[in-house]
């Protein structure tokens, strides 16, 4: 994989930028590679978060439970009933009697093809980026976020 090379800047320019325009920039660059890479699969980022905490804790998830849980990181006003219904539909998902969900062969199938597909554009968004850059980028985000009262905590 071949890394682009970035134009150099004079350091007191690129301080002077705007982390509202950069942090956007790169947001809709790596949210709108990953959301390309799930639609080969007919998938969109809610499936994707119900596919994964279905297969990570089997027999654990109901629907009102996940939607809860993962509501708050949907910036599409996705309806969530639609999407289990499509993961239902497709054979992918199951709910038994109490309303637990299951993945099945099919859904686990599915869910790793399209892990392999957002694991490709993981390596392509870190090509070039040492680990330290990319911990110090975090922490720095974090910082932004703390500052101006946000929860700068890891996501559960």
């Amino acid at each position: 994989m071949t890394t682009r090379q970035l134009t150099p800047y004079p350091r007191q320019q690129l301080a002077a930028q705007p982390i509202g325009y950069w942090t956007g920039a790169a947001h809709r660059e790596v949210v709108g590679r990953i959301r390309k890479e799930l639609a080969t699969e007919s998938l969109t980022q809610p499936h994707w978060w119900i596919l994964n905490h279905v297969a990570a804790a089997p027999a654990h998830w109901t629907r009102a439970e996940l939607t809860a849980k993962l509501t708050p990181y949907d910036d599409q006003d996705i309806d969530f009933a639609e999407v289990f219904a499509d993961l239902t539909s497709r054979g992918w998902l199951t709910e038994d009697a109490t309303g637990t969900l299951t993945l099945t062969e099919a859904g686990e199938a599915g869910r790793l093809r399209a892990k392999e597909r957002n694991l490709r554009a993981h390596e392509e968004t870190h090509a070039g980026i040492t680990e330290e850059e990319y911990v110090a980028t975090l922490d720095v985000l974090r910082r932004v976020i703390a500052n101006l009262g946000g929860d700068s905590d890891l996501p559960a």
